[in-house]
């Protein structure tokens, strides 16, 4: 009967842990988008130095998410970015391209994926290139099909 009550007590103490890890991690990302599903998991990395603060999601395409707490002077998305190098791409005809971030790559005429660009979790309207960086604001970007 004692085995039994240890077997609980244990199971729900690692069950609490869990919980606290999830929550540690979600805050760490300022977003409800970085809640942790099952198969995926949130980093947090600081990068960069400036007066200007915003949250950089990152979804690869095996839904892995990572975050970028990143800190700037530069005056666009895209500009502080490139800066960091977390992201490559080439300038097009509707401005900046974005082929790889965080090391990888998404070229829809090979793989069928692309970046897509978010600002509060909503499709953004505008490329990282041409939006002006907003203190506390959380950007995405999600390699989509």
């Amino acid at each position: 009967m004692k085995r039994i009550s240890n077997k609980k007590f244990l199971s729900s103490l690692l069950s609490l842990a869990l919980v606290a890890t999830m929550v540690l991690f979600c805050s760490a990302c300022k977003s409800e988008e970085a809640k942790l599903d099952t198969g995926s998991s949130v980093s947090a990395t600081e990068v960069g130095q400036g007066a200007t603060a915003f949250v950089l999601e990152v979804t690869d395409k095996q839904g892995v998410k990572t975050c970028f707490n990143v800190k700037t002077d530069k005056t666009t998305v895209g500009e502080a970015l490139l800066e960091e190098k977390i992201i490559e791409g080439e300038q097009g005809a509707y401005g900046l391209y974005i082929k790889t971030v965080n090391g990888v790559t998404c070229d829809f005429d090979v793989d069928g994926y692309y970046w897509a660009f978010y600002v509060n979790g909503e499709y953004a309207t505008s490329g990282v290139d041409t939006t002006n960086i907003e203190q506390g604001q959380t950007y995405g970007l999600k390699a989509q099909k």
